[in-house]
């Protein structure tokens, strides 16, 4: 797969070619329906998302449930064209397989600005999407969940009716035109019924449409009205089963040591007093570590520590400082890339008077509730694995490397995640289970990290310099000229897929080079900084930290140009869906309106995941402390499928966002992660979060997921606000190490 992703000579080919260089039937020709071979009797899989049986309909929805209401909205799709009660049926995950693909995963690599609406802009997008079907990655992330299923979830259950309606025709010897559904019942003119789930024998034998037609929007009864959450009473009453939950008979229970040099392994280690341990009953190598398994999960984090190891060395700096400078080193290398290049920008500098400053932000964990953990069976040859995952291919592809397995005689089983953030995209502790299990063949093995393990073993949003020079001439700005230097996230991640890529890393400078404020000198240049920690996918990824980069370099031009930094913001501004953002959330803020002394507001705009989104946060001085009291946002997805929880889900990236920019920072001292627990690694809690209002608006050209947009402006909003109060600019995270938050 590295050879097919290299560069973007498959991009070009297939945007040319419609996919005529892999095979026109290979690309357009659908995955075999992987429900087929799981049915229970009495079952029938329409599709690949709709079984009916005689004891109801279920849909599958095949993206993670890690609290984001995914699970909701892609039974909603299904169950708006079906035409059944969405609180009449049962939702599962469904089975690891690449009929489940997530179509959008490859979008970025198209290189196209998010404002290019343009036809061939369009047909590079629709070209990775050919590259995502071949590649058969069921993945969730990048808000890609609702954009990819729009079409094709709808398209299922609009399939599996018209199945339905021909099985109900051939019954009632009619024509299926004289036919009408509603709630899972097929309805004849004479106003005889039939329910879907007497009609699943006779479907199974009726070849469901490829391109169904799918109702218009006027007739939604589901899509566009915010829904309960199909998983409230689960999660409200203490039953919905994460894999942390996951009992079974005569289980063991595991948990490991791996070192702290993270990527080094063990030199040497004596088991010998752990061994001696009543309740240990093996000792496992594992990569760069040991497990230890025990009668429950405490005594194997007990037993664990009873392991005596020499460890191999850090292969990277040991303390920050030099992390640091090493990052500095790489703005004299080669840039990895400069995809904006507007104007002659050294030529305006060369003119002086010229802002000029230096932005720094920390690595940062996920630090997801629920710690890395799996549960793994394997015997007869098979193998059954319970998991909290965000990529459910990718862990039936390491459980086929590790156990020789043949596909179909592994099950994944996807759980609820507490949290994954990116993180669970990682199948690090999986291959730790299932090594684990062959060791131990026959027992069912739950492996589960300490919280210290999680914090110190993480895949880390990258620690990132950035270096911005801009001018202003006659008030306006002139040349905005911003240097990034980070390790490459996403070369990293494809790394641990065994994929290795000659190409520029896309987070390094994400959504930085495409933003479509509109100065006629405009440099944005990407530097690959020499590896030390690994690193991953985080909440948004580059955008989180090249916001704050781009929206503080803004606010400083903005204060040098003595301009009010909405307006300064607006006259820039050559894209009305962005526009609209911040005319509202101004107007929700009442921004320019008086304050009290001790309250300002900072203002912040970015474009990431195609959703712009505009941010205000107001603070107020309490005398112990800042206090974040207020939060408002306004972000245009395109188009609202469920407004309450794209309303959650903004408010999650704010809490997320400010969480960070606060407090957030892993740090390295003696070449290990100083931060061990939450007590290191505090996330915002209640009495310091803000009001947070939010205006949904769908002005912009697609339909676009809001997992991660709504992050990025909340850093650089806060910074501004701090700025706007105190006089004081912070252009190093976290802001905590530089003023006092209550």
């Amino acid at each position: 797969m590295g050879k097919i992703l290299r560069r973007t000579f498959l991009i070009g080919s297939a945007a040319v070619g419609g996919g005529v260089a892999i095979g026109y039937w290979q690309v357009t020709k659908p995955y075999p329906n992987p429900l087929k071979s799981r049915l229970k009797d009495g079952e029938t899989a329409l599709t690949p998302y709709v079984i009916v049986a005689k004891d109801g309909v279920t849909i599958v929805a095949p993206r993670s449930e890690m609290g984001q209401g995914v699970r909701t909205t892609l039974a909603a799709l299904v169950a708006e064209e079906l035409d059944v009660d969405l609180n009449a049926i049962k939702v599962i995950n469904g089975p690891a397989s690449k009929a489940y693909y997530n179509s959008m995963l490859m979008e970025e690599a198209a290189g196209q600005a998010a404002t290019d609406v343009s036809a061939g802009a369009e047909r590079m997008r629709n070209a990775t999407k050919v590259i995502a079907k071949i590649m058969g990655s069921q993945a969730t992330g990048g808000s890609t969940a609702i954009p990819d299923a729009f079409e094709r979830m709808r398209s299922a259950g609009a399939a599996a009716r018209i199945v339905l309606t021909k099985a109900a025709a051939k019954s009632l010897g009619v024509s299926a035109s004289e036919l009408t559904t509603e709630n899972g019942m097929v309805i004849a003119a004479d106003g005889t019924s039939i329910a879907y789930t007497e009609l699943a024998g006779e479907a199974a034998n009726i070849k469901p449409p490829s391109n169904p037609p799918l109702r218009e929007k006027s007739k939604w009864r589901y899509l566009g009205k915010s829904l309960d959450r199909l998983d409230m009473v689960e999660k409200c009453t203490g039953t919905a089963e994460y894999a942390i939950d996951v009992r079974l008979p005569d289980m063991a229970y595991a948990t490991v040591r791996v070192n702290c040099h993270l990527g080094a392994g063990v030199k040497s280690y004596d088991a010998s007093k752990a061994k001696a341990r009543a309740d240990v009953k093996k000792v496992v190598p594992v990569k760069n570590g040991l497990a230890v398994v025990s009668t429950n999960t405490w005594n194997a984090f007990q037993a664990v520590q009873d392991l005596e190891i020499e460890w191999e060395p850090a292969p990277y700096p040991v303390n920050d400082a030099d992390i640091v400078a090493s990052h500095r080193a790489a703005f004299d290398d080669k840039p990895d890339s400069q995809k904006r290049k507007d104007g002659d920008v050294e030529a305006v500098l060369a003119e002086g008077d010229i802002i000029e400053t230096e932005y720094l932000v920390p690595y940062l964990a996920h630090a997801t509730m629920e710690p890395m953990n799996a549960v793994a069976h394997l015997r007869d040859g098979k193998l059954d694995l319970w998991v909290g995952t965000q990529s459910p291919t990718r862990c039936l592809d390491v459980a086929k490397d590790l156990t020789g397995l043949d596909e179909d005689d592994i099950d994944i089983h996807t759980m609820y995640l507490g949290g994954g953030f990116g993180r669970r995209g990682e199948i690090d502790f999986v291959a730790q289970a299932i090594e684990v299990a062959k060791a131990m063949e026959g027992t069912p093995i739950k492996l589960v990290w300490s919280r210290e393990e999680d914090m110190c073993h993480d895949m880390y949003r990258p620690l990132t310099l950035a270096r911005f020079r801009g001018a202003i001439r006659d008030g306006k700005p002139a040349a905005f000229d911003m240097h990034v230097a980070a390790s490459a996230a996403a070369i990293d991640a494809f790394e641990r897929q065994g994929m290795n890529l000659n190409m520029a890393d896309p987070t390094i400078t994400q959504n930085a080079w495409d933003n479509p404020y509109k100065i006629d000198n405009y440099r944005v240049t990407g530097y690959r900084a020499k590896k030390a920690l690994p690193v991953g996918f985080w909440r948004s990824v580059g955008a989180s930290q090249n916001a704050f980069f781009q929206e503080c370099a803004t606010d400083e031009l903005a204060n040098a140009a003595n301009a009010d930094p909405l307006q300064f913001r607006l006259d820039m501004l050559d894209h009305e869906p962005s526009r609209k953002v911040l005319e509202a959330v101004a107007e929700m803020s009442g921004w320019g309106g008086a304050l009290p002394e001790g309250r300002a507001r900072g203002i912040a705009y970015y474009l990431s995941f195609g959703v712009p989104v505009a941010e205000v946060i107001e603070i107020v001085d309490t005398g112990a402390g800042l206090k974040v009291d207020k939060a408002f946002v306004a972000a245009d997805v395109g188009l609202a499928l469920d407004p309450r929880n794209i309303e959650a889900q903004l408010q999650s990236g704010v809490i997320y966002g400010l969480t960070a920019a606060i407090q957030g920072a892993i740090t390295i001292e003696d070449g290990v992660v100083k931060q061990k627990n939450f007590n290191e690694y505090d996330a915002m809690r209640m009495y310091q979060a803000p009001s947070i209002d939010v205006r949904i608006l769908e002005n912009g050209p697609h339909i676009t997921g809001v997992g991660e947009p709504g992050l990025p402006p909340a850093a650089p909003a806060l910074a501004n606000a701090i700025f706007a109060l105190s006089g004081k600019r912070i252009r190093e995270l976290p802001l905590n190490n530089s003023i006092a938050f209550i």
